[in-house]
């Protein structure tokens, strides 16, 4: 049929929850920014002179999905822009459809978004996260009505679209919160053509009884229907995990409602879902009338899931430890704006690590989060941002119900999800003059309801506001022991308590600052100065690196060697605690806030196991050696170049690995074979105590498990040479990579001798023809750092030309590289 052909090149169909269309094209090209206001959207519109310097202001060429705040979310040197920011583009729309809608779908713009095609404002709203559309159709008509301004435009649409973070206290989520309120296009644009009638949303629910024996699909849906129509005729098939068709039917409709319940299909021993076998049905929906006929597909999973009243967490019958991370949709150099093969990728690096549970945090996400979820078999908590500061006033609370219905609906049909997040750290006050916590637990019992109302097959949860613990069905409590709190020993014991407390118990949030590259010889030495009365929960001012108790969030070292030992003692406590639901730890990538300037990588929360740039810590091999089954061993300090002690001097060598014995090489000598034991703390007993020589040192493990083996080899260097105080940075060239050169700042006394535990703040610079691999919000992209171990490393790109490089710190004189 010509419609079906028509852009076949340029139309994706896109199988998802609230794009009701037959035909989507991704409006990802020729889109020009400017990062200010206009005066008017005549200003976007009106004629540019050629060759005149009037023309302004002046616009940039930009792709979508694209953020504000790319860079100068982790930018040193300011505070990131929050303002309003305009797109605008000129848009060939060719509707195959007769009569058809034409329709903007965004999957997310932040944080309020007015959309114009030429002079006209056709739409707006408010969030940054919650998926909406807005119908162009008769504004577009109008338009190519007007021959004159139609013809300076050579046929297209000219579509114009402001976006704006600014700081606005009667919104959520507040400007306290601990990550960056981005602003943007920052998710998919998409491009809709729809017949008259076509669908708005399908809602799937499948069930299945406790004994997994028999299923119900109920279907329903909400039609888009602007024009009406009262008859038409509608076709459903359900195919099952192995693409075999189980149900198919039809329906005649003569006096068609905006609701309709569509079919109730009962499903004897259906194929359950769940993390290790995410069997996924097929619903294939088809509306037509008048010969033109819209699709919808859906994806659904039949699993039964229950948080036991005082005990763990059940799956289809059968007890599941929850091991969960926490994502943010935040990049290095895009932030907020990730593409889908990002997305793709980290989702994969949460699998691979052995996660069967993502919290959301602290806002709903990409449907592409939710459909990679469904497919690899990840649970997910998602939730609502309403995080920190108090309770507004009616805008703000009507905005919190309207995002919580849209993110229920919208994701209504994905198996992953089992909660539904009401709220975060909702005991933090200061947006407002008053915080009145009768009145912050009367809006999360309405939201509870709501939830509810929407939705009684999932759970409600909120984390850390005790005082409104009673109302949602699982809660979790504030438990950071060995960080903000306490020690990580403590873990089991304070976790224990707080079970007790409530009826069902999830703990979301745990772990520990680590600044990529840093490693340490004694990572415990705060520990003992801190007041172990001082339990495990976080309170107001615990992040701060100035004042307060002693806490190894401010006195600890902040390597990588310590956030491995926490990490290490709760998960093999986790395995000797059979009334735990799961946790969740915080987060898997380092990501932006604007919070935190002073981290040893500024406004960069560095909690994760992973780097902003997908670059693994050390720590992401602790949970592969507790949470998966394919074979693995890592040898801990892939990225600790050297090693330091006294000569003869013993030190401990640790391999985290799921297998069942490994075997340590040390320049070639067995160091002997270890059995794993998880009770066996450090590295579940696969650890030994290494004597180095000076210099060079090749290390090898064998690691078994049955018949299967793998290796892993790391070189490190031993240094014995004791270092004084620093007085002397220096800069070095130690990669170059056509035109793309890394540079290394080091550290050192007046010996000569590198500073090893220097943790110096030093500053790129660089003048010249090249340019600095910066603002990145990783410990190599970012010219404002802390040095890891007496040195630190960025790149750049020289442009074909010359430039000189510069690293200076406090009290010690400027180094100068010329390249």
């Amino acid at each position: 049929m010509k419609r079906i052909l028509l852009l076949f090149i340029t139309i994706i169909f896109i199988v998802c929850n609230n794009l009701y269309s037959q035909q989507a094209q991704r409006l990802n090209n020729d889109w020009e920014y400017l990062k200010s206001d206009l005066g008017g959207i005549w200003e976007a519109n009106r004629p540019a002179k050629v060759g005149s310097s009037e023309s302004v202001p002046l616009w940039t060429k930009v792709t979508l999905p694209h953020c504000f705040n790319a860079l100068d979310a982790v930018d040193p040197d300011v505070n990131y822009y929050q303002g309003p920011g305009w797109y605008r583009s000129n848009l060939r729309i060719e509707n195959p459809y007769q009569n058809g809608r034409t329709i903007l779908n965004f999957e997310g713009a932040g944080q309020k978004t007015q959309v114009y095609v030429y002079n006209t404002k056709v739409g707006e709203h408010v969030g940054g996260y919650d998926e909406w559309t807005v119908d162009i159709t008769d504004a577009v008509e109008a338009f190519k009505k007007d021959t004159v301004f139609n013809g300076r435009f050579k046929g297209k649409i000219p579509i114009s679209i402001r976006c704006d973070n600014s700081r606005d206290l009667e919104m959520i989520p507040s400007d306290l919160s601990d990550f960056n309120i981005y602003g943007g296009i920052y998710r998919y644009l998409n491009l809709v053509y729809t017949p008259q009638l076509s669908f708005d949303k399908i809602f799937a629910l499948a069930e299945v009884d406790a004994a997994g024996k028999l299923g119900t699909l109920k279907i329903s849906s909400r039609f888009y229907n602007p024009k009406n129509i009262q008859n038409a005729s509608l076709k459903i098939k359900i195919t099952d995990p192995n693409n075999k068709i189980i149900s198919e039917s039809e329906k005649q409709f003569t006096a068609l409602k905006l609701t309709e319940e569509l079919a109730q299909i009962q499903v004897k021993k259906p194929m359950l879902w769940s993390p290790d076998a995410p069997n996924l049905y097929k619903v294939e929906i088809t509306v037509e009338q008048h010969g033109e006929e819209a699709s919808h597909t859906e994806k659904v999973g039949f699993r039964n899931f229950e948080f036991i009243k005082k005990g763990p967490f059940m799956l289809n019958g059968k007890r599941l430890l929850l091991r969960g991370t926490h994502r943010h949709e935040d990049h290095a150099d895009v932030a907020a704006a990730m593409t889908e093969g990002m997305i793709r990728t980290e989702i994969q690096m949460m699998k691979n690590m052995g996660v069967n549970f993502i919290r959301l945090g602290h806002y709903q996400q990409s449907r592409i989060v939710l459909n990679l979820c469904d497919s690899l078999g990840i649970m997910v908590w998602e939730e609502i941002p309403w995080c920190r500061g108090g309770l507004g006033g009616q805008v703000y609370q009507a905005q919190a119900k309207r995002m919580l219905t849209n993110m229920i609906e919208q994701h209504y049909n994905h198996p992953a999800i089992i909660i539904w997040g009401l709220g975060n750290e909702n005991d933090w006050p200061n947006d407002f003059t008053t915080f009145d916590e009768s009145k912050i637990r009367a809006f999360m019992s309405e939201l509870n309801d709501l939830s509810h109302k929407i939705d009684n097959t999932r759970m409600t949860a909120i984390r850390r506001c005790d005082f409104c613990k009673d109302i949602v069905d699982v809660y979790s409590p504030s438990i950071w022991a060995g960080w903000y709190r306490g020690i990580y020993t403590d873990y089991k014991e304070i976790t224990e308590k707080e079970f007790d407390s409530v009826d069902k118990f999830l703990h979301v949030e745990w772990g520990g600052d680590s600044h990529a590259g840093r490693h340490s010889e004694n990572p415990d030495d705060a520990v003992s100065k801190v007041n172990r009365s001082n339990k495990g929960d976080e309170r107001d001012g615990d992040a701060s690196l100035f004042g307060g108790s002693a806490r190894v969030s401010k006195d600890g070292d902040w390597s990588e060697s310590y956030v491995c030992s926490l990490i290490d003692w709760h998960l093999k406590e986790q395995e000797t605690m059979p009334w735990l639901s799961g946790s969740a730890y915080w987060p898997f990538k380092d990501f932006s806030t604007p919070v935190r300037p002073d981290n040893p990588v500024p406004y960069v929360n560095q909690k994760g196991v992973i780097e902003r740039d997908f670059t693994k810590k050390e720590s992401y091999y602790v949970f592969q050696s507790y949470w998966t089954n394919k074979l693995m061993a890592h040898i801990y300090g892939h990225s600790w170049p050297v090693r330091w002690g006294d000569k003869d001097e013993d030190r401990m060598v640790k391999v985290y690995a799921n297998a069942d014995e490994a075997e340590l090489f040390v320049n070639g000598i067995s160091q002997g074979i270890k059995k794993r034991n998880s009770q066996d703390f450090p590295a579940a007993g696969l650890r030994w105590m290494v004597n180095y020589k000076e210099g060079h040192n090749t290390l090898k493990v064998v690691a078994r498990k049955g018949k299967e083996s793998v290796i892993d080899e790391i070189i490190q260097d031993y240094q014995t040479a004791k270092w004084g105080k620093p007085t002397k940075l220096i800069l070095e060239k130690i990669a170059d990579d056509n035109g793309k050169i890394t540079i290394q700042a080091k550290l050192l006394d007046a010996n000569n001798i590198l500073c090893l535990n220097a943790k110096n703040v030093i500053e790129f610079g660089l003048t010249g023809d090249g340019k600095l691999i910066d603002n990145q919000g990783t410990s190599v992209g970012s010219r404002r750092v802390e040095l890891y171990n007496g040195r630190a490393v960025i790149s750049l790109y020289t442009n074909g030309g010359k430039s000189i490089t510069s690293v200076k710190t406090d009290g010690i004189a400027t180094a100068f590289l010329s390249l």
